[in-house]
Protein backbone atom coordinates (compact mmCIF):
# COMPACT_ATOMS: atom_id res chain seq x y z
CA UNK A 1 0.00 0.00 0.00
CA UNK A 2 1.55 3.32 -0.71
CA UNK A 3 1.49 6.39 1.37
CA UNK A 4 1.78 9.76 1.40
CA UNK A 5 3.80 11.90 3.76
CA UNK A 6 2.13 14.23 6.35
CA UNK A 7 3.56 16.88 4.77
CA UNK A 8 2.27 16.26 1.27
CA UNK A 9 -0.81 14.87 2.68
CA UNK A 10 -1.54 18.14 4.22
CA UNK A 11 -0.17 20.01 0.87
CA UNK A 12 -2.87 18.52 -1.31
CA UNK A 13 -5.92 19.20 1.42
CA UNK A 14 -4.70 22.98 1.25
CA UNK A 15 -4.40 22.67 -2.23
CA UNK A 16 -7.81 21.36 -2.81
CA UNK A 17 -9.03 24.76 -0.26
CA UNK A 18 -7.24 27.07 -1.73
CA UNK A 19 -8.63 26.15 -5.34
CA UNK A 20 -11.92 26.63 -3.56
CA UNK A 21 -11.10 29.75 -2.61
CA UNK A 22 -10.12 31.15 -5.92
CA UNK A 23 -13.56 30.06 -7.04
CA UNK A 24 -15.11 33.05 -4.66
CA UNK A 25 -14.43 36.75 -5.84
CA UNK A 26 -11.60 38.26 -3.48
CA UNK A 27 -10.34 41.37 -3.80
CA UNK A 28 -7.37 42.72 -2.07
CA UNK A 29 -9.65 45.12 0.86
CA UNK A 30 -11.34 41.69 1.68
CA UNK A 31 -8.21 40.37 3.05
CA UNK A 32 -9.37 42.89 6.31
CA UNK A 33 -10.88 40.27 8.77
CA UNK A 34 -15.04 40.72 9.97
CA UNK A 35 -14.35 39.38 13.34
CA UNK A 36 -11.28 37.13 14.86
CA UNK A 37 -10.22 35.90 18.13
CA UNK A 38 -7.64 33.96 20.11
CA UNK A 39 -6.92 32.80 23.37
CA UNK A 40 -4.60 30.68 25.07
CA UNK A 41 -6.28 28.15 27.57
CA UNK A 42 -5.00 25.53 30.58
CA UNK A 43 -7.55 22.64 30.52
CA UNK A 44 -8.18 19.73 32.95
CA UNK A 45 -9.50 16.39 31.29
CA UNK A 46 -11.38 13.93 34.75
CA UNK A 47 -12.58 11.03 32.40
CA UNK A 48 -15.39 9.19 34.17
CA UNK A 49 -14.61 6.22 36.35
CA UNK A 50 -16.38 3.98 34.04
CA UNK A 51 -14.54 5.26 31.02
CA UNK A 52 -11.21 4.22 32.84
CA UNK A 53 -12.97 1.01 33.53
CA UNK A 54 -14.19 0.31 30.03
CA UNK A 55 -11.14 1.25 28.15
CA UNK A 56 -8.26 -0.02 30.97
CA UNK A 57 -7.60 -3.14 28.05
CA UNK A 58 -8.21 -1.27 24.56
CA UNK A 59 -6.59 2.38 24.33
CA UNK A 60 -6.48 3.08 28.66
CA UNK A 61 -7.65 6.64 29.08
CA UNK A 62 -6.10 8.68 32.43
CA UNK A 63 -7.04 12.24 33.69
CA UNK A 64 -4.69 14.95 32.02
CA UNK A 65 -3.88 18.52 31.90
CA UNK A 66 -3.73 20.09 28.49
CA UNK A 67 -2.32 23.44 26.92
CA UNK A 68 -4.31 25.04 24.23
CA UNK A 69 -3.81 28.43 21.82
CA UNK A 70 -7.21 28.58 19.96
CA UNK A 71 -8.10 31.47 17.62
CA UNK A 72 -10.62 31.93 14.26
CA UNK A 73 -11.22 34.84 12.06
CA UNK A 74 -13.61 35.80 9.32
CA UNK A 75 -13.68 37.85 6.13
CA UNK A 76 -15.98 38.68 3.36
CA UNK A 77 -15.32 35.21 1.53
CA UNK A 78 -14.98 32.53 4.36
CA UNK A 79 -14.04 32.11 8.04
CA UNK A 80 -11.29 30.23 9.62
CA UNK A 81 -11.16 27.98 13.06
CA UNK A 82 -8.05 26.69 14.71
CA UNK A 83 -6.25 24.84 17.73
CA UNK A 84 -3.16 23.72 18.51
CA UNK A 85 -2.79 20.96 22.27
CA UNK A 86 -0.10 19.82 23.86
CA UNK A 87 -1.36 16.88 26.16
CA UNK A 88 0.53 16.27 29.40
CA UNK A 89 2.87 19.20 28.85
CA UNK A 90 5.17 18.67 31.71
CA UNK A 91 5.83 14.80 31.00
CA UNK A 92 8.33 12.68 28.47
CA UNK A 93 7.36 10.87 25.59
CA UNK A 94 7.08 7.79 27.39
CA UNK A 95 5.50 8.29 30.88
CA UNK A 96 7.03 5.63 32.49
CA UNK A 97 4.69 6.16 36.06
CA UNK A 98 1.54 5.77 34.20
CA UNK A 99 2.53 3.01 31.43
CA UNK A 100 2.41 5.27 28.76
CA UNK A 101 -0.89 6.71 29.87
CA UNK A 102 0.18 9.84 30.53
CA UNK A 103 2.60 10.57 27.54
CA UNK A 104 3.73 13.45 26.29
CA UNK A 105 0.83 13.85 23.23
CA UNK A 106 -0.06 17.25 20.52
CA UNK A 107 -3.58 17.48 19.12
CA UNK A 108 -4.28 20.47 16.31
CA UNK A 109 -7.24 21.22 14.33
CA UNK A 110 -7.98 23.42 11.10
CA UNK A 111 -11.43 24.17 10.09
CA UNK A 112 -12.23 26.24 6.76
CA UNK A 113 -15.65 27.40 5.45
CA UNK A 114 -15.24 29.43 1.74
CA UNK A 115 -18.68 31.30 0.99
CA UNK A 116 -20.34 30.32 -2.26
CA UNK A 117 -21.16 33.95 -3.53
CA UNK A 118 -24.40 35.05 -1.39
CA UNK A 119 -25.72 31.90 -0.59
CA UNK A 120 -25.48 30.15 3.36
CA UNK A 121 -23.49 27.40 1.19
CA UNK A 122 -19.83 26.59 1.52
CA UNK A 123 -16.97 24.90 0.50
CA UNK A 124 -15.64 23.22 3.78
CA UNK A 125 -12.18 22.04 4.31
CA UNK A 126 -11.26 20.27 7.62
CA UNK A 127 -7.91 19.05 9.00
CA UNK A 128 -6.98 17.50 12.45
CA UNK A 129 -4.05 15.98 13.32
CA UNK A 130 -3.26 13.72 16.67
CA UNK A 131 0.56 12.58 17.42
CA UNK A 132 1.36 10.42 21.12
CA UNK A 133 5.31 10.27 20.79
CA UNK A 134 5.78 7.84 23.28
CA UNK A 135 4.36 4.99 21.49
CA UNK A 136 5.16 6.97 17.93
CA UNK A 137 1.39 6.64 17.28
CA UNK A 138 -0.24 9.34 14.87
CA UNK A 139 -3.49 9.70 13.04
CA UNK A 140 -4.42 12.65 10.52
CA UNK A 141 -8.31 13.12 9.47
CA UNK A 142 -8.84 14.76 6.27
CA UNK A 143 -12.14 16.31 5.53
CA UNK A 144 -13.36 17.70 1.91
CA UNK A 145 -17.28 18.50 1.42
CA UNK A 146 -20.12 21.35 1.47
CA UNK A 147 -21.15 22.91 4.70
CA UNK A 148 -23.97 25.43 5.53
CA UNK A 149 -24.34 28.86 8.00
CA UNK A 150 -27.28 30.09 9.80
CA UNK A 151 -27.75 32.55 12.36
CA UNK A 152 -31.19 32.54 14.17
CA UNK A 153 -33.24 35.57 15.02
CA UNK A 154 -32.59 34.99 18.67
CA UNK A 155 -28.75 34.84 17.92
CA UNK A 156 -28.75 31.12 17.99
CA UNK A 157 -25.49 30.14 15.22
CA UNK A 158 -25.40 26.87 13.07
CA UNK A 159 -22.47 25.49 11.18
CA UNK A 160 -22.98 21.45 9.51
CA UNK A 161 -21.06 20.08 7.49
CA UNK A 162 -20.84 17.11 5.18
CA UNK A 163 -17.67 15.83 3.72
CA UNK A 164 -15.34 12.85 2.20
CA UNK A 165 -12.99 11.74 4.73
CA UNK A 166 -9.27 10.71 3.96
CA UNK A 167 -6.88 9.30 7.32
CA UNK A 168 -3.26 9.13 7.39
CA UNK A 169 -1.83 7.00 10.17
CA UNK A 170 0.39 4.46 11.24
CA UNK A 171 -1.73 2.04 10.64
CA UNK A 172 -3.96 2.86 7.65
CA UNK A 173 -3.83 5.71 5.08
CA UNK A 174 -6.28 5.74 2.41
CA UNK A 175 -10.30 7.17 2.53
CA UNK A 176 -12.09 6.15 4.88
CA UNK A 177 -15.74 7.35 4.08
CA UNK A 178 -17.36 10.21 5.60
CA UNK A 179 -17.83 12.95 8.25
CA UNK A 180 -21.12 14.48 8.82
CA UNK A 181 -21.29 17.45 12.16
CA UNK A 182 -21.71 20.90 12.87
CA UNK A 183 -20.66 23.87 15.70
CA UNK A 184 -22.91 25.61 16.82
CA UNK A 185 -23.48 28.13 20.21
CA UNK A 186 -25.86 30.96 21.70
CA UNK A 187 -24.89 33.75 23.84
CA UNK A 188 -27.17 34.60 27.03
CA UNK A 189 -27.32 37.05 29.71
CA UNK A 190 -28.36 35.95 33.35
CA UNK A 191 -28.02 37.48 36.86
CA UNK A 192 -26.01 40.23 35.22
CA UNK A 193 -23.12 38.07 33.60
CA UNK A 194 -22.39 36.46 30.06
CA UNK A 195 -22.40 33.40 29.47
CA UNK A 196 -22.68 30.93 26.18
CA UNK A 197 -23.29 27.30 25.18
CA UNK A 198 -21.43 25.76 22.36
CA UNK A 199 -21.52 22.17 20.83
CA UNK A 200 -18.97 20.86 18.27
CA UNK A 201 -20.26 17.25 17.20
CA UNK A 202 -18.80 14.75 14.27
CA UNK A 203 -19.97 11.36 13.29
CA UNK A 204 -17.84 9.53 10.87
CA UNK A 205 -19.68 7.34 8.79
CA UNK A 206 -18.69 4.00 6.34
CA UNK A 207 -15.48 3.55 7.50
CA UNK A 208 -12.76 1.40 6.24
CA UNK A 209 -12.99 -2.05 7.75
CA UNK A 210 -8.92 -2.07 7.65
CA UNK A 211 -8.70 0.94 9.43
CA UNK A 212 -11.55 -0.02 12.00
CA UNK A 213 -9.02 -3.29 12.67
CA UNK A 214 -5.97 -1.50 12.75
CA UNK A 215 -6.32 1.65 13.97
CA UNK A 216 -8.26 0.34 17.26
CA UNK A 217 -6.99 -1.28 19.95
CA UNK A 218 -8.33 -5.04 21.23
CA UNK A 219 -11.34 -5.57 18.60
CA UNK A 220 -12.53 -4.33 15.63
CA UNK A 221 -14.61 -1.02 15.35
CA UNK A 222 -17.79 -0.41 14.09
CA UNK A 223 -18.15 1.72 11.09
CA UNK A 224 -19.94 4.60 12.85
CA UNK A 225 -18.24 6.82 15.57
CA UNK A 226 -19.35 9.93 17.73
CA UNK A 227 -17.21 12.73 18.74
CA UNK A 228 -18.01 15.84 20.85
CA UNK A 229 -18.73 18.04 23.27
CA UNK A 230 -21.04 20.42 24.99
CA UNK A 231 -19.93 23.23 26.76
CA UNK A 232 -21.20 26.14 29.22
CA UNK A 233 -18.96 29.09 29.08
CA UNK A 234 -18.22 32.20 31.63
CA UNK A 235 -17.83 35.33 30.34
CA UNK A 236 -16.64 37.66 33.82
CA UNK A 237 -14.64 40.12 31.78
CA UNK A 238 -13.55 40.70 28.06
CA UNK A 239 -9.96 38.76 28.49
CA UNK A 240 -10.93 35.81 30.32
CA UNK A 241 -13.30 32.77 30.05
CA UNK A 242 -14.08 30.13 32.42
CA UNK A 243 -16.02 27.13 31.12
CA UNK A 244 -16.78 23.40 31.91
CA UNK A 245 -17.47 21.26 28.96
CA UNK A 246 -18.76 17.07 28.67
CA UNK A 247 -16.58 15.26 26.15
CA UNK A 248 -17.97 12.45 24.62
CA UNK A 249 -17.07 9.79 22.24
CA UNK A 250 -18.48 6.32 20.80
CA UNK A 251 -16.08 4.03 18.40
CA UNK A 252 -13.50 6.53 18.51
CA UNK A 253 -9.84 7.75 20.30
CA UNK A 254 -8.53 4.03 20.00
CA UNK A 255 -11.35 2.28 21.96
CA UNK A 256 -13.79 0.18 20.02
CA UNK A 257 -17.20 -0.22 20.67
CA UNK A 258 -17.22 1.70 23.96
CA UNK A 259 -18.87 4.61 24.82
CA UNK A 260 -16.18 7.32 26.80
CA UNK A 261 -17.12 10.35 28.30
CA UNK A 262 -15.06 12.80 30.91
CA UNK A 263 -15.50 16.23 31.76
CA UNK A 264 -13.18 19.30 30.90
CA UNK A 265 -12.52 22.22 33.36
CA UNK A 266 -10.84 25.28 31.15
CA UNK A 267 -9.70 28.80 32.02
CA UNK A 268 -8.81 30.76 28.90
CA UNK A 269 -7.10 33.97 28.51
CA UNK A 270 -8.30 36.19 25.49
CA UNK A 271 -5.78 38.03 24.12
CA UNK A 272 -8.09 39.01 20.91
Amino acid sequence: MSTLSPRRASTLLGTSALMAMCSAPLQAADMDPVWSFANVSVNYLDWSAGTEDRTSTNAAKSDFTFLELEGGAGFSWGEFYGFFDLENPGNDQFDEKSGGKDNFRTAGKLTSHIYLGDSPFTIYAHLYDFRDYGYNGREQDQVLGVGYIHTFDNGLWFKPFLGAARVQSDGYTGMNGYMAGWVLGYGFETLGQQFSITNWHEQTLARDDDYLTQNYVGDKAESVGTNGAVSLWWHPISSLTAGVQYRYSDNKLGTPEDYQNAIIYTLKYNFL
